[in-house]
């Protein structure tokens, strides 16, 4: 791989066995991700686009080392970090000892962790939220403490997975304006959105995945445009027809055919 991007997809697919209504496992497999090419040069901030179902979080995952693929290579120049709601959040510990998890897990230091222990107190505002358990808090403060982790780690690429699209529109906007200022330091941000405004804003390029396949790679607006002609365009069908549009799809992604046992079912079972 070059130096000169930080993420590189070779055909890569993620695959899924469907399940039964009752929960069992069918004979027929599903691409969440299929065939999917292309490179993203570091320093650049790209915006994944798609509807519903179409991949967008198995993608976030993959590219946060989080899924393996199961076909094709993904290669990753630099450290990432995946920031979306409840994401590496243990809900039995206290914010506080999250943070120390994570530090943990990640081999740093007493002083790095108390170093980074302070960016989050001043970066989360979430004042003694911090000392009690995660589960009680609400999914917006979980994502401020998510954010304020990862952006404390000071990772080479950062992931951001719907993570601004729970609390208050001031603490997003605290958070664009601080990922703003990682783009000019040159950090590769892979930021995942329902908003188009804050794509557009933001973002150098935009990737739109559709049916767990790669419709559109290049820039923003463009890509923009094409994406929101789309949504109108699905919209104003009528119910027969949205649910035409996405059997369609779906059919595109099942994979027809018996589902080989892994090495663990073939020992366990």
């Amino acid at each position: 791989m070059s130096q000169e991007y930080a993420i590189e997809f070779k055909h890569v697919s993620k695959i899924y066995t469907l399940k039964t209504k009752n929960k069992e496992q069918s004979n027929k497999r599903f691409y969440a991700l299929k065939d999917i090419n292309f490179q993203i040069p570091k320093g650049e901030v790209v915006g994944i686009l798609g509807t519903n179902g179409s991949g967008k979080s198995t993608m976030s995952v993959i590219l946060a080392g989080i899924s393996e693929v199961d076909e094709g290579e993904m290669i990753v120049n630099g450290e990432q970090a995946l920031i979306a709601i409840n994401t590496g959040l243990n809900q039995q510990l206290t914010g506080l000892e999250n943070i120390e998890l994570k530090g943990a897990l990640l081999g740093l230091t007493k002083k790095r962790v108390k170093e980074i222990t302070e960016g989050v107190i001043e970066f989360a505002e979430i004042g003694d939220f911090l000392y009690q358990p995660v589960k009680k808090y609400s999914s917006g403060m979980k994502s401020r403490l998510g954010f304020s982790i990862n952006l404390c780690l000071d990772p080479d690429i950062l992931i951001v997975d719907e993570a601004l699209s729970v609390g208050d529109k001031g603490f997003a906007q605290k958070c664009i304006n601080k990922m703003k200022e990682l783009k000019e330091q040159g950090k590769t941000i892979v930021f995942i959105s329902h908003s188009l405004p804050q794509v557009r804003d933001f973002c150098d390029t935009a990737l739109w995945i559709e049916g767990g396949m790669l419709k559109e790679y290049g820039e923003v607006n463009k890509v923009c445009d094409n994406y929101a002609q789309y949504v109108d365009y699905y919209n104003a069908l009528d119910n027969a027809g949205k649910k035409k549009e996405r059997d369609g799809k779906f059919e595109k992604r099942v994979i027809k055919g018996k589902v080989k046992k892994s090495f663990f079912d073939r020992i366990f079972r």
